[in-house]
């Protein structure tokens, strides 16, 4: 999957993807406001083996804990050059999980992940619901645990918020898809 697209392309395209579908479609209640102050960094990480992938992840996860939520809420790390395969991208999911404990980040960082092949355990490939998750490259999305507490202590209903996205997802035309999804459906 070797891209010719430039890092600045990819990063343009993952907030093109933040603006229109995540926050376009409410999809996190909670990306609007740091997308808006501009406390959401897209890290496109140019890494083609598995432990570049990390270091770099582990870069990430340093400069947001020594940055404020103020100065940076948020990382994307995208990785446009290796885990094209879901199954992949699921495997390394544990590397990352086991590099937060490794650090004792459990409960300062969590991870999220969408991936343009995203599918969640018990639905086929083709289910609506996967969309929720399916970005233009794989990603891993390094959140503060702290933040989310504070957030969700505000949101009536945080239980709802999934089920809430797949009707809207559902409730997409085929147009709409092709608008807001262009690298899965053309």
């Amino acid at each position: 999957m070797t891209t010719t697209r430039s890092t600045e392309e990819i990063a343009q395209q993952v907030n093109q993807w933040l603006n229109d579908v995540v926050i376009g479609l409410n999809l996190c209640p909670f990306a609007a406001k740091p997308q808006r102050n501009k406390q959401i960094k897209i890290f496109v990480s140019e890494a083609t083996q598995e432990e570049s992938l990390l270091e770099d992840i582990l870069c990430q996860f340093l400069e947001l804990e020594s940055s404020t939520p103020e100065e940076l809420e948020t990382t994307l790390v995208v990785v446009p050059n290796m885990l094209e395969d879901f199954f992949d991208y699921n495997l390394f999911i544990d590397w990352v999980e086991a590099l937060i404990k490794q650090q004792d980040w459990e409960g300062t960082f969590q991870l999220a992940t969408f991936h343009p092949d995203y599918c969640f355990g018990g639905t086929d490939p083709e289910d609506d619901e996967n969309l929720t998750n399916r970005s233009p490259y794989p990603v891993f999305h390094l959140i503060r645990e702290e933040s989310m507490e504070k957030v969700l202590k505000h949101y009536p209903n945080p239980e709802a918020i999934p089920d809430t996205n797949i009707a809207r997802v559902e409730s997409l035309t085929a147009e709409e898809r092709r608008k807001l999804f262009p690298y899965l459906f053309s």
